[in-house]
């Protein structure tokens, strides 16, 4: 497919079920919401997704939660299966996509990155069929899929990396796919400059495809959604949609975020284009087979990870 050649009307006109996946972990379902909530004006149906990965203040086991440390979930494939609000991890951890489920009585889907770019795409392929979806849309909450590595703030480059390189594949296979940026910079690691300077090469590509701001309804709607759902970055959006403005920080304190308005928008993009023209962490990882392969192909680059990060602190934490 030549994915410069698809226009996003075109994209959403000829499509009729959404899976809207939140490509980071932790949070980023909730702002997949707001996407699918769009999709749903324009017609179409949609399904959750996102990855059994939660922040370490919530699962403090590095790294996403495979299958086989799930309990009540409708597996579709090793690397996809459906959650449901009784879903959690042998350990007893609940999930981001647990409470949305059990908010609104939904299956939500996840996406087991454990197996590297390669396993991703063999769940999603797995998930699109299952679920008979004909479009594939990634949301990246902050933007830290437009990052090439030297940004003092990145944090957590490897669940986005690993997401982006699997949608360039999918698209390969002809599978339609969208590629959203949403509340960019709300998650305190790309600065707004870095990010707007991302897109600014993705555009000059071809692939911005179009953009959306968040409504009144939609806002009040996740608003509900986070009273419930514990997410920070995803949140952000909410309060400058309110008229927050200026300096902000989320993670107590030690991320910083600038409240603006633009942070309502999400810009769709182009997964192809944006994995050939800027996004070399996701190019490094693109021929994994292993989360920790795609961790590896990060080092090689001098960048350090989520999964490094969580790790470190499990080694504090034990030390104390």
């Amino acid at each position: 497919m030549n994915s410069q050649r698809v226009s996003f009307e075109s994209l959403i006109r000829g499509s009729t079920h959404a899976l809207v996946i939140g490509v980071g972990g932790g949070g980023d379902v909730v702002g997949a919401l707001a996407t699918a909530r769009f999709l749903e004006f324009c017609g179409l149906r949609f399904t959750l997704g996102g990855l059994p990965w939660e922040r370490f203040v919530y699962d403090p086991t590095p790294g996403p939660r495979r299958l086989v440390e799930i309990e009540n979930a409708r597996i579709l494939h090793p690397q996809a299966w459906m959650v449901n609000g009784k879903t959690h991890a042998y350990s007893g951890i609940r999930f981001t996509e647990t409470e949305m489920a059990a908010l609104y009585g939904w299956e939500v889907l996840h996406i087991d990155i454990s197996e590297g770019v390669a396993g991703a795409v063999a769940g999603l392929e797995a998930a699109i069929a299952t679920l008979g979806t004909d479009l594939l849309v990634g949301i990246d909450v902050g933007g830290d899929s437009l990052a090439q590595g030297g940004e003092p703030g990145l944090r957590s480059p490897l669940a986005d990396a690993v997401m982006l390189a699997a949608f360039h594949e999918l698209e390969k296979r002809g599978h339609q796919a969208l590629w959203g940026v949403f509340g960019y910079g709300s998650d305190g690691e790309l600065t707004t400059d870095e990010i707007e300077y991302a897109l600014a090469q993705v555009t000059k590509a071809g692939g911005l495809l179009g953009a959306w701001a968040l409504t009144p309804q939609v806002v009040s709607e996740l608003e509900d959604v986070v009273e419930k759902v514990p997410t920070e970055a995803s949140a952000i959006p909410l309060r400058c949609a309110r008229g927050a403005w200026g300096a902000g920080s989320i993670r107590y304190d030690q991320r910083h975020v600038k409240l603006t308005p633009l942070t309502t928008l999400t810009f769709y993009l182009s997964p192809s284009i944006l994995f050939q023209s800027i996004a070399r962490l996701a190019q490094a990882v693109a021929s994994s087979t292993s989360l920790e392969g795609a961790n590896d192909a990060l080092h090689h680059l001098g960048v350090k990870s989520e999964l490094d990060l969580e790790r470190e602190r499990l080694m504090q934490k034990q030390e104390v």
